[in-house]
This record gives structure tokens, sequence and C-alpha cells, in this order.
């Protein structure tokens, strides 16, 4: 690879007296001392003006069908070219991508990747026929200033833009990304502002807020949640985030329940029983939301998508695969109802 570093003066920052300068982009807001960096640690401050280290540093780029993000409401069946770059601003004891997204926080602040330019990554996207560009496999709010410049260069170019996303971002980020992104699959770990703290120390308020504020700016959404045994996959705890995802998001907001698999530094526990994520299922569609997947379980009937009206199935997957797909014009042919999402 490539390792040399580009940086550039970061977005959404200010100045401070004594050098120091507050960064606004995640909603640590951050206070960096002159040669510091942030708890990202991709962000650095020198001599008071904060620069980004990831900017043209790719550690990772991959085509992958628009499923794994997961995405199940957009551009169904379609390839989506995924980029990453070191570094996350959680840090979450389960991370399933631990090696890249606490890559600096293990490797004394190393941030490694190959130098490509946003005009690079449009074109490579574009020459393997993928219809969208994903920001994903670490979070895409660290390396904001390469994601802003290539969804900017995307869109001129007919491919739509998704975050996959912790969602601890400010509103200022989502405003300015807003006009480019189209989507996002967000995480929501838990909905105890204990487990945010105790295992990402972060806390829950945040993401609930920037959900909000993405709905409001017109992103589609899409919920995530890693059901881990014994700490969010209480009957009350999912009854509760359930009903926000509906009440607040709007019930057709897709919800993704996903199987824990021991990882990074939680490794006290087994995976997620099928019976626990089924029975979650069952809790999202009892709140009234329209459509409830199961997430790292082949073969399990909630990897489809059925009708909210009729309930036949629509979409007939298998992993990552689709088998059928008769939604058209973004409606069921059995009903008429229209299905929610972008370019069904």
């Amino acid at each position: 690879m490539r390792i040399r570093i580009i940086t550039v003066e970061a977005l959404l920052y200010e100045k401070l007296d004594s050098n120091k300068v507050k960064c606004n982009l995640c909603s640590h807001r951050c206070i960096i001392k002159d040669g510091a960096r942030g708890i990202c640690g991709v962000r650095e401050n020198t001599s008071g003006t904060l620069e980004t280290l990831v900017y043209q540093n790719v550690i990772a780029r991959h085509v992958d069908p628009i499923e794994k993000k997961p995405l199940f409401h957009v551009s169904p069946g379609s390839l989506s070219y995924s980029i990453a770059t070191v570094g996350c601003n959680l840090k979450c004891r389960f991370c399933q991508n631990s090696e890249i997204a606490q890559f600096p926080a293990e490797n004394r602040m190393s941030v490694p990747g190959e130098n490509i330019t946003p005009e690079e990554i449009v074109e490579d996207a574009l020459r393997h026929g993928c219809k969208s560009i994903s920001y994903t496999y670490t979070e895409p709010t660290v390396y904001f200033e390469l994601a802003l410049k290539t969804a900017a260069l995307a869109t001129k170019k007919g491919l739509k833009n998704v975050f996959v996303t912790n969602g601890y971002m400010t509103p200022d980020a989502i405003k300015m990304i807003a006009p480019f992104l189209d989507a996002a699959n967000v995480d929501l770990k838990a909905f105890k502002n204990d487990f945010y703290k105790t295992l990402c120390s972060a806390g829950i308020e945040p993401v609930k807020e920037a959900l909000i504020h993405m709905k409001s700016n017109g992103i589609f959404i899409e919920v995530t949640t890693l059901l881990i045994p014994g700490l969010n996959d209480q009957a009350d705890e999912l009854e509760q985030l359930a009903s926000f995802i509906a009440t607040s998001l709007g019930k057709e907001t897709p919800w993704h329940i996903s199987r824990f698999h021991p990882a990074y530094r939680l490794t006290d526990r087994g995976p997620t029983p099928v019976q626990s994520i089924v029975g979650a299922r069952r809790i999202g569609f009892k709140a009234g939301l329209r459509y409830v997947y199961t997430g790292n379980i082949i073969g399990e009937e909630g990897e489809s998508t059925f009708c909210y009206n009729c309930k036949k199935c629509l979409i007939d997957r298998y992993g990552y695969t689709i088998k059928k797909n008769i939604i058209h014009n973004s409606r069921c042919p059995f009903c008429g109802s229209v299905i929610d999402g972008i370019d069904l």
C-alpha cells in the first residue's frame, strides 16, 4: 500500500485558546490539545489547525451486494462499492471490524492506507457496475471529508451514497452530508444508556437524535441491532427500542436484528440463540413495524421482504442472494400497496 499520509484541514471544528481546538463532527465534541488527536485517532491538532489523517487514505475497498450493508430497501440486488479508512469514534467491546476500526488505538496511533482520490473511487465504482457507494466497515463520520467529496462527485455521476454508521454524529455533520446521502443503515445498539456507556464508551441520546435528524433531512433509514445474549436481549428493552423506531422514525423504517458472534473483547458468551432473534422480530411486528429482518442467520424467513398489507413474499432472499423479486414500480403486485424504499 502507498502509505504517504496526505493531510487536509478538517471540517466542523472551532479554534480555542492555547492552540486547542474543539471538533464538532461527532457527538464526543473532543477538545484537542496541540499535537494530540481526538478519540477517533485520525483527527490531529497541528498548531491550532485540526487536520484529518485519512483523507485519500483508504484501508479497504470492495464490491459488495447492497444487502451486505445490510440495506434491503435500497436498490435490491445491486452492487455497492464499499470503502473505509481506519479509525472509529466508538470503542465497542464487540466490534466486528476491530482490525481496522480500532487500528490506531491498538497500534501506537498508526494510520495505514492506500492513497486513493475521490475521483478514483467514483471511477472504480462505475467501472464495476455499482449503483452506489457505501461508506462502511468502520465509521464514516471519522473520514467525513473523504466521504463528503466522494459523495458529491458520485451524485453527479448518478450513483447513490449510503452510510453504514453508528450514528454518533452531530446535526451539523448530518446537515452537511444530507444533500448527497441517499440512505443510511444506523446501528441502534441497545436502548439503555448503561449499555452504550459500558460497552461502547458513548451515550445513547446522540444516536437517537441523529436518527431523527437524518429522517428529517430526507435520508432513508434502516436500523440494525446486534442482539447480544444477556446484554440487550430483554423483551422490555426490545419493545422500547421497536416503539422508538415506529413512533420517532416511522413504521416504514426497516429493522434488522442481527445475531451476535464472539468478537474483539467480548468473548465471554456464545452466539445469540436463533429463537431470540425470531422472538425479537415478533416484537418488531407487534410494535407496528412493516419490515423486520433477521441477520446472520441463513435460511430463515426473516431474510425476505413481505408485503405489510397482504403478507405475500415479494423479495425472496437466501443470504445475500436474491432468488426472486416481484416488486414492480415500488408496489406489491398482489394488492398494490406501496413498498417503502429507494429504487424498488
